[in-house]
Order: C-alpha cells, then sequence, then structure tokens
C-alpha cells in the first residue's frame, strides 16, 4: 500500500497521453469503432508493459553503466539532448502534419494495423516516458520477488489503460453522444500537453548537454549517480 501511495501520482502524470487518446479517438469514429479502438488500445499496452519488464530485468546493468560511465556514453548523451531539443522546438512550433497522417492510416490499415499503431505509439514515447521509469525504479526499490514486482507492474499498466478503455465503454454506451464530449477532452489533453511536454523535453535535453559539457570540462558527470 506504501508503494502504490507513491506510484498513484507517477501514474497520473503518466496517463496524461494526448496522442494516444487522439487516435483512440479517430478509432471510434471508424466503421469499426470496437475492435479497432480495442486493437489499438491492446497493441499499446502490451508494448508498454514488455518495455517495463525489459527494464526492470535489465536495470543493475544499467544502473552500474551510469555509476561507472565512458566518453562514449556522454557524447551519446549529448547527442540525444540535441535530438530532445530539437523534438521540443518542433513541438513548442506546433508541428501537427505528422500525427494527423498517422491518425488517417489507422482505419484504412485494419485489425493488425491498429495493433501495431498502438504499438508504435508506445514505442515513440518510450524514450520521453521519465514517469514510468520512476515507477518501475520504485517497484524495484520495493525490493520485491520477481513474481511480485511483475505483478505490481502489470497492474500499473492495467491502470494505465483503464481510463482509455473507459474512453471505449463510453462510446460503446453513448454512441454517437459521446462524439462531442471525447473531442472536446482530446483538446484539452492537448492544449495541456502541447505546453506541458515541449518544456519537459527541453529540459531534459538542456540537462543532457550540461552534463555532458561538465564531463568534457571536468572529467567527472555533473550528478553522480
Amino acid at each position: 500500500m506504501e508503494l502504490w501511495s507513491v506510484l498513484v501520482p507517477i501514474l497520473l502524470a503518466d496517463v496524461l497521453n494526448p496522442v494516444l487518446l487522439g487516435a483512440l479517438i479517430y478509432t471510434l469514429g471508424s466503421s469499426r469503432p470496437l475492435l479497432l479502438s480495442s486493437s489499438l488500445l491492446l497493441g499499446h499496452t502490451a508494448t508498454y508493459l514488455g518495455a517495463g519488464i525489459a527494464l526492470a530485468l535489465g536495470i543493475e546493468a544499467i544502473a552500474d553503466r551510469l555509476a561507472n560511465p565512458k566518453p562514449v556514453d556522454f557524447a551519446v548523451e549529448a547527442v540525444a539532448g540535441l535530438a530532445l531539443l530539437a523534438v521540443g522546438i518542433a513541438m513548442a512550433r506546433g508541428r501537427k502534419a505528422e500525427e494527423r497522417r498517422g491518425e488517417e492510416e489507422i482505419q484504412e490499415l485494419g485489425l493488425p494495423g491498429a495493433f501495431a499503431t498502438g504499438s508504435i505509439i508506445n514505442l515513440i514515447g518510450i524514450p520521453f516516458a521519465v514517469p514510468y521509469f520512476g515507477a518501475i525504479a520504485q517497484m524495484l526499490k520495493a525490493e520485491f520477488s520477481v513474481g511480485g514486482t511483475l505483478a505490481v507492474l502489470a497492474a500499473y499498466n492495467a491502470l494505465y489503460a483503464l481510463p482509455f478503455a473507459l474512453v471505449i465503454g463510453a462510446r460503446i454506451v453513448f454512441g454517437e453522444r459521446a462524439d462531442g464530449p471525447l473531442r472536446r477532452l482530446n483538446a484539452a489533453m492537448e492544449r495541456g500537453s502541447a505546453v506541458l511536454v515541449p518544456l519537459l523535453l527541453l529540459a531534459i535535453g538542456a540537462f543532457f548537454l550540461a552534463d555532458a559539457a561538465w564531463y568534457l570540462l571536468r572529467g567527472e558527470p555533473l550528478v553522480a549517480l
């Protein structure tokens, strides 16, 4: 219970995913709303859970490498920092054409395509899933058994998917009457993320560059892990 008191606030921040919500709402307006939206959400959830398991299993090796960094790590960090800055600036300028084109393809792809699209949406966002990384760190800190940690991770992902499943349920129950409120919800999340997500990416990118520069100047990372 103490672990969940930490995980729930992280989950609330993590679940703000306007790209997934927008794609989900688009599939709900298709000729097969239940099948396509469910396939999309399943693809996203399966990929997120798989990535979480992979990260949890490899986090000790990652932590050891972070504790003993090499110069090449800081070169990669600098490149990643520049990439994050570029993405953050592009998002701040409102470049949404690619996202709209991606949404237009969902209905044409059918069930496997919708599943793959959900998976791709997740894979693209994983490098920026800071709350998810923090949640996994908290799970490992609790020192459960492997089975216990995987159970908590699965429960976290189920709770992550729950609000999006409720969106699908609302469309099923209320039919087309739910379209207007769902579009307004998506617009509200897009407005919020248009401000918060670019700022987050810019902050992380700036830190990566500062850390790499500090290492080049002083021979040590900016923050010791």
